[in-house]
């Protein structure tokens, strides 16, 4: 019961984090507490009673300050891309959320979502190419950096796959992505979607939806890519699937705004006969397809490196996310502008 009693939930707090209504005041005196909780943990790192540990290399991390997706790995994929163009040599960690594993680890190309998280697994996937990128996952980013360092030495910075709020790790640019959502009603969990008092400092500020919910910082395009992908990697035209009626189409969705999924796909031409939208990282193990009919299955990335394992015929439809030029120029200018990191074989320092 309480497997399915967790979306319902999540669409009561949902619903209820967007305006300051009754759920929220009745909540609020357990923000408070939380907000104190995380200003006191804020102090702890600024005093040095808490260490700040430091590698020797730049660390850009890219996460957000409200509970739930906001785009924020499309834009960890966007900033390795986009270093590679600048000749970097970028490497990748991240926690792995939902992993049932707790050692450091690096993410191989096949390596189950259950094992390394789905947004690491999605992440090594996607980049995988002619130039290897290493993603590593840890419960200690600084471990996760240290590790990755250690077995790619040519790395020559760290890209941290959220994490704005794990203080250990030092890093030297800030970048907070939000949605349409923006900072909900402003109150701090559970009264509120916010992880911490918002505003606060940040280098960059990215909206990755289509209606950004303030004017401050840059913005980003989100489209379908026009094809989907095979578990293969064979690419199929989004328009060849919406012509044939070879079978009906069911999508799935296991991300922050499976609608968004669902609306983009129909706005392509894809007749839906079924959707479901699922929690954020379900982890797809006691999931069985509906029997009613033959369904073609279709889905997010995301969802496809936890779907194939037993559905290898599911379809993924990537997602194409851009940044606009002055986003990527202001993240030069912060980059050109940080001082000399060590060259010399990468150890670390802990301040």
């Amino acid at each position: 019961m309480a497997g399915s009693s967790r979306p319902a939930i999540e669409r009561t707090l949902v619903h209820a984090w967007a305006r300051r209504g009754l759920i929220a005041w009745v909540l609020w005196p357990f923000s408070l507490l939380f907000g104190l909780l995380v200003r006191l943990r804020r102090l702890l790192y600024r005093v040095g009673i808490f260490s700040v540990h430091r590698v020797n290399v730049p660390v850009i991390v890219a996460g957000n300050v409200i509970a739930g997706g906001s785009g924020k790995t499309p834009v960890v994929m966007a900033l390795v891309k986009h270093l590679q163009a600048r000749g970097l040599k970028p490497g990748v960690v991240s926690r792995g959320y939902g992993r049932s594993t707790t050692d450091c680890r690096e993410v191989q190309t096949g390596s189950p979502a259950s094992e390394v998280g789905d947004e690491p697994a999605l992440i090594k996937r996607a980049l995988s190419g002619e130039s290897v990128v290493p993603v590593f996952v840890g419960r200690s980013r600084f471990e996760a950096a240290s590790a990755l360092l250690a077995t790619y030495p040519q790395t020559s910075v760290i890209v941290c796959d959220d994490g704005l709020q794990h203080l250990a790790l030092h890093r030297d640019i800030d970048i907070c992505a939000f949605d349409d959502r923006g900072a909900g009603n402003g109150f701090m969990l559970p009264a509120g979607p916010l992880r911490e008092p918002w505003p606060r400092a940040v280098d960059l500020l990215l909206h990755t939806g289509t209606n950004p919910a303030f004017a401050r910082g840059f913005r980003a395009s989100r489209a379908l890519s026009p094809h989907a992908l095979q578990s293969d990697g064979t690419p199929i035209a989004l328009t060849a699937l919406a012509s044939t009626a070879s079978a009906p189409l069911l999508a799935v969705a296991a991300i922050a705004q499976p609608e968004a999924f669902f609306a983009m796909l129909r706005a392509q031409g894809l007749q839906l006969s079924k959707t479901l939208a699922l929690p954020d990282h379900y982890d797809f193990d006691s999931w069985s397809r509906p029997s009613d009919k033959a369904y073609a299955l279709i889905c997010t990335e995301k969802d496809a490196v936890k779907l194939w394992p037993d559905h290898p015929d599911a379809l993924a439809v990537p997602l194409v996310f851009t940044p606009e030029p002055a986003f990527m120029q202001a993240l030069d200018k912060l980059l050109d502008a940080l001082p000399q990191k060590l060259s010399s074989p990468h150890g670390h320092t802990t301040s």
